[in-house]
């Protein structure tokens, strides 16, 4: 099994990251590795949705676990290797939100999958944070 996770802190209400997480067609706004994607169904589990990355086929990928305000994991299966990526919020101690992408891949092409599938993850939260608090602002 190879495991990752990666975290940010923001300003952003936990409602303000769970909107932005259930906008899947939105995620382009804040995640530069994705030019098309589709949600077939609502944001629950068991709807699956198809995600193209810049110059890539795509895949589809399958919402396995959904709490609306709290997190969701999604699930690809990719040649035999399954692909769990987990976002969570939640409370930091100082009252700000946490936003984490944790990361369990198992199958024959794990330790290959992981980097790439990990690598983006801080530009990627940068985003989701910098979309968030922009949002959040008055004026």
């Amino acid at each position: 099994m190879w495991t990752h996770e990666h975290s940010i802190e923001t300003s952003a209400t936990p409602e303000r990251i769970w909107n932005l997480f259930a906008d899947v067609e939105g995620w382009k706004a804040w995640n530069a590795g994705i030019e098309d994607i589709a949600l077939h169904g609502p944001f629950v589990a068991g709807t699956r949705f198809f995600m193209r990355p810049p110059g890539d086929e795509g895949f589809t990928s399958t919402l396995v676990r959904v709490e609306p305000g709290q997190g969701f994991t999604d699930e690809t299966v990719i040649d035999g290797t399954r692909v769990l990526v987990h976002h969570e919020i939640g409370r930091t101690p100082a009252g700000d939100t946490r936003i984490t992408y944790r990361t369990e891949i198992t199958g024959p092409g794990a330790g290959e999958f992981g980097p790439m599938v990990t690598a983006d993850f801080p530009q990627v939260l940068e985003a989701l944070r910098n979309l968030a608090e922009l949002s959040t602002r008055p004026g």
